[in-house]
């Protein structure tokens, strides 16, 4: 017994590039749909057997009412309470039943055949049949409709009727029909030949004041209904075949247009996948605007994407070697100088490096921490309203009571009656804020004042931090949002308002990732007197405004 695969076994036939299959299981479905609707269609034909049965009781009714009147003729016509007059019957039944396809036959009460329609003038003429030459075969075509219309007949709801006897003789003992009507009962029987054909059979008493003088036999096949009956079953099956046709091909048309090009990006994406070291593009049905064109466009775009990401976790791993390398050489230095030095202030000096590089290894890697899952959180917490000027009061007070109490002044002014909700996540938010106050705090002076400013409008809301600093470097107001930037002032008398450590050169380059998951912008310049003087640094940072209901 072979045992059941797993899903890991299922996964490991996917990841080998069993994406594709020799046939499309789409197309196959979208051809099966469209063919049903045309496949119930000629399940019509089946249905046609109950046009049949309703044309086959209006030729009943009809035939039964000539059946009268030929009887009711031929009942006058007698003479008396005598038997019927065969030379009297005669004409009647010629000029009554001549013109049509009817079989009259003519029997007296001694069931005893007196008259046949089929014989014209005298009992010795008779109307020839000709039969068909057995040498002509029925060609292709004939012979697949013939078998057609059997398993038509076969899988239709066929009525039974018994079988059709001709050979009667000079007598009606094959016909149960005559002798009821002999007895005053009239008689409807439907009987089937040898060839499919349905007769109807009709035998009527005549009578004279009550008195049975005979049984008049009316019978006729059924060719015209059959005929009627087979050209529409044909109609049927000519549209159906038709309507087949068209639909295979629009249905191959339909299915090739959404199964080839999904099939291409699904080979294309195991190229990818495979050449994950490489750039691999997607091919982009740029020129279909269907959802076929929009899934491709967003496949290229998560593909370019993924490798934007490659691209910034491998430089991102190349940064983070290069700042962990710069404290660790610091600290050998500072540890082999040790040995060699017998002077305490020497090693007092040595010591307070390795301390201050300890701490800066411990920010860098919490830093790094931070910004490494950074990305994965932003993604899968769930955003709240976030009133940013209460997290500001809040944030600038606590600055006020630690910190900063010995440091710059911090002012924040917000304009009254002004709404300045977000939807966002307030922790990150508040790191937003703390890596810029921070930075703001180490460029500016202990008698200088940094100020926040918020303001709104229905779409936006505005936060700006000014600082009195020495401002920023020509050129560095994209640099500093860059990872592992770091740019300090020549004299950092605030080192320790920043909480120790030094800088990793991470925090304005979180800041950004989290304002423009957040939806908003963050831009860095300096303030600049008319005289193009430097009056500090300006950071301005946008939020959509939540919506108000």
């Amino acid at each position: 017994m072979v045992p059941p695969k797993h899903k890991s076994d299922q996964k490991a036939g996917l990841s080998s590039g069993l994406y594709t299959r020799g046939y499309s299981p789409l197309m196959f479905r979208v051809m099966l749909i469209n063919l049903l609707a045309v496949v119930i269609l000629a399940g019509g034909v089946l249905y046609v057997n109950q046009f049949r049965y309703e044309l086959l009781q209006r030729t009943t009714a009809n035939l039964e009412v000539q059946a009268e009147i030929i009887a009711a003729a031929i009942g006058e016509a007698a003479q008396g309470d005598e038997d019927i007059d065969s030379s009297v019957a005669r004409p009647i039944i010629n000029r009554l039943v001549g013109p049509t396809n009817v079989r009259a036959r003519l029997f007296s009460t001694e069931e005893k055949l007196i008259i046949d329609s089929r014989f014209l003038s005298g009992e010795n003429k008779v109307i020839a049949e000709p039969l068909p030459d057995p040498r002509d075969e029925q060609s292709l075509l004939q012979r697949f409709e013939e078998s057609l219309y059997r398993a038509i007949d076969y899988f239709a709801d066929q009525k039974e009727f018994p079988l059709q006897n001709e050979e009667t003789g000079p007598n009606a003992f094959a016909l149960p029909e005559v002798k009821k009507a002999l007895e005053g009962m009239p008689e409807t029987i439907l009987r089937r030949q040898q060839d499919g054909l349905i007769v109807v059979n009709i035998a009527l008493p005549i009578q004279r004041f009550r008195r049975v003088l005979g049984s008049l036999h009316i019978s006729a096949t059924t060719e015209d209904i059959e005929a009627i009956v087979r050209a529409e079953q044909f109609s049927i099956i000519r549209v159906f075949l038709y309507a087949f046709a068209v639909t295979l091909m629009l249905s191959f048309f339909l299915g090739r247009t959404l199964a080839t090009p999904i099939r291409t990006l699904a080979r294309a994406a195991v190229r990818v996948r495979r050449g994950i070291g490489k750039e691999v593009s997607l091919p982009e049905f740029s020129q279909r605007k269907d959802e076929i064109g929009d899934l491709s466009r967003a496949l290229s775009d998560m593909t370019r994407a993924l490798y934007n990401q490659i691209d910034a976790v491998e430089r991102f791993a190349a940064d983070v070697a290069h700042e962990l390398k710069n404290p660790l050489t610091s600290m050998r230095s500072a540890l082999e100088t040790i040995k060699l030095t017998d002077k305490k202030e020497h090693k007092e000096r040595l010591l307070a490096i390795l301390e201050d590089d300890v701490q800066r290894l411990d920010r860098l890697i919490s830093d790094i921490s931070d910004a490494s899952r950074l990305d994965a959180e932003l993604t899968r917490s769930k955003m709240d309203p976030v009133d940013l000027e209460v997290l500001l009061k809040n944030m600038i007070h606590t600055y006020q009571q630690t910190s900063c109490a010995e440091g710059p002044l911090i002012e924040m002014k917000a304009s009254d009656g002004k709404d300045y909700k977000v939807l966002g996540i307030e922790e990150r938010l508040s790191q937003v804020w703390r890596n810029i106050i921070d930075n703001a705090l180490t460029f500016t002076p202990q008698d200088k004042t940094i100020r926040l400013e918020l303001s709104s409008n229905e779409k936006l809301i505005t936060i700006r931090i000014e600082d009195e600093g020495q401002g920023l470097s020509k050129g560095a107001e994209d640099k500093i949002f860059k990872r592992f930037y770091s740019e300090r002032p020549d004299h950092d008398d605030h080192h320790a308002l920043s909480g120790g450590g030094g800088h990793s050169g991470l925090g304005l380059a979180i800041s950004k990732q989290v304002v423009e998951a957040h939806g908003g912008t963050i831009h860095a310049s300096n303030r600049m007197t008319d005289k193009e003087e430097i009056l500090g640094a300006r950071f301005e940072v946008r939020l959509p405004a939540m919506h108000r209901e």
